[in-house]
């Protein structure tokens, strides 16, 4: 009788999971599809005045890579770079200019804010300064870039054309980023998945949505909406920027595109799984309102979702339940499926898929870590900069 209720339990729990996957495959905008790119545009009568903002803290190591690609930039327009070297230590700035004069381009300055005060993070106390100088002028767009990006030359052509033919305010793409390590294979597409999954591109670019998102590595941005909206002073707080950036821009009545990047990459490394481990537990719990019950039900819903399926499909093969087995394998095939279109977009092997519920569980335990850091008084790190905890910092109205 006991074994009987368990073998019960496993496939009712099972085709929740189930049930869950085919509304997520259905009815949560077409998340894991990936042919959202860029609208359709046409070139502008007129080209704008674009001024790019680059946040840069200890970058030496890939600005070589990305800061050429932004100084080759071709633009019809007028368009400078200011890179805002955020207290680096390993020589960011010097770099930044020796490149400038040696590859040209753009004209491209370097500038320092100094500490950011309470009630900032370092990022955008340095996004505050540089579009401070920017505004001076006069641009109708900003460009806000980090510092790993890479842009394919016709990049700011493109960004341009697009907001100006669809008419929107922000016009944001999810770099594509680097998957040569083990580790990034298995858990880079995976964050641009969930990202989709929370945040559907579909709905983030029709007007009346309440969805709004953003990338922060590549944002263009009309320089009059972020005067509207407050940009970043509203937002001084948030370690998730782009999506909080976005948020803003939205509440203010402008219009928001998302989608993923053909022709905008990242070259950060991140060759180990520490360091993928630091860069999703940094802000897991932000993302979560450090909120307990929300963290309670976002566990319990990776659990139901991602590893129940393979879970029930293994129990079921042990116990000789097919029902189990069969409602369980129909879920992970499901999972499967949806998560195939982000491993083509990132030109990887299809039998990495059914490893998604492998790579969630690891998400799982970066998101307690997340909130056990946040309640050790640790707050979010990033760049050896260590930021208070949201209810320790003073507003500044």
């Amino acid at each position: 009788m006991g074994q009987t209720a368990r073998v019960s339990a496993i496939v009712w729990t099972a085709a929740v999971s189930l049930a869950a996957w085919l509304w997520l495959l259905l009815c949560q905008g077409f998340f894991w599809r990936t042919d959202v790119r860029l609208p359709p545009r046409h070139d502008p009568g007129e080209w704008p005045d674009v001024c790019v903002v680059v946040p840069a803290r200890d970058e030496a190591p890939v600005l070589p890579l990305s800061l050429p690609s932004l100084l080759a930039q071709d633009y019809p327009g007028r368009a400078e770079v200011f890179l805002v070297d955020d207290g680096s230590t390993d020589g960011t700035g010097e770099l930044a200019r020796e490149m400038a004069a040696r590859h040209g381009g753009l004209p491209l300055t370097v500038t320092s804010p100094g500490e950011p005060p309470a009630g900032w993070t370092g990022k955008l106390w340095a996004v505050r300064h540089g579009i401070s100088l920017a505004r001076a002028r006069g641009p109708e767009y900003l460009l806000l870039t980090d510092a790993d990006i890479a842009h394919e030359p016709d990049s700011l052509r493109l960004l341009v054309a697009s907001a100006r033919t669809g008419g929107f305010d922000v016009v944001s793409q999810m770099a594509r980023l680097r998957v040569a390590s083990l580790w990034e294979r298995l858990v880079v597409p995976a964050f641009v998945y969930f990202f989709a999954q929370l945040y559907p591109f579909r709905r983030i670019g029709r007007k009346g949505s309440r969805t709004a998102a953003a990338a922060g590595g590549c944002v263009l941005l009309r320089a009059d909406t972020a005067e509207r909206a407050r940009i970043p002073e509203a937002i001084r707080h948030a370690v998730i920027d782009d999506v909080a950036l976005a948020r803003a821009v939205k509440g203010s009545g402008g219009h928001v595109w998302l989608g993923l990047a053909d022709r905008v990459d990242s070259v950060r490394p991140y060759p180990r799984l520490h360091d993928l481990w630091r860069m999703v537990s940094r802000s897991a719990y932000a993302q979560l309102r450090h909120n307990p019950l929300l963290l309670l039900g976002t566990v319990a819903g990776l659990a139901l979702v991602y590893l129940v399926p393979p879970a029930a499909a293994l129990a079921g093969a042990v116990t000789g339940s097919p029902a189990a087995a069969l409602v369980g394998a129909a879920a992970w095939l499901v999972m499967t499926a949806t998560y195939l279109p982000m491993l083509r977009y990132y030109r990887l092997p299809p039998w990495l898929a059914p490893l998604l519920p492998f790579t969630a569980f690891l998400y799982l335990l970066m998101t307690v870590d997340s909130a056990v850091q946040h309640y050790r008084g640790r707050g979010a790190a990033w760049k050896g900069r260590t930021y208070a905890r949201p209810d320790t910092v003073a507003d500044e109205g």
